[in-house]
């Protein structure tokens, strides 16, 4: 199981390299650039399956 993952902020297109937790969907992150909290799209379980290079664990 892959449990690194690259985010990508939708609103300033910054990456960030994150370690996904393994028991929990994660629903917010906030980006460290812009600061903006993103959340999951509709239909996705958390931001990582929305906006990262790797599914969340769950989803795997």
């Amino acid at each position: 199981m892959i449990m690194e993952s690259t985010l990508t902020c939708p609103y300033c297109g910054f990456k960030s390299t994150e370690i996904m937790p393994e028991d929990m969907c994660q629903f917010f992150y906030k980006c460290s650039q812009c600061e903006t909290v993103i959340k999951a799209q509709p239909g996705d379980c958390c931001v990582f399956c929305s906006y990262g290079t790797v599914k969340c664990p769950s989803m795997q």
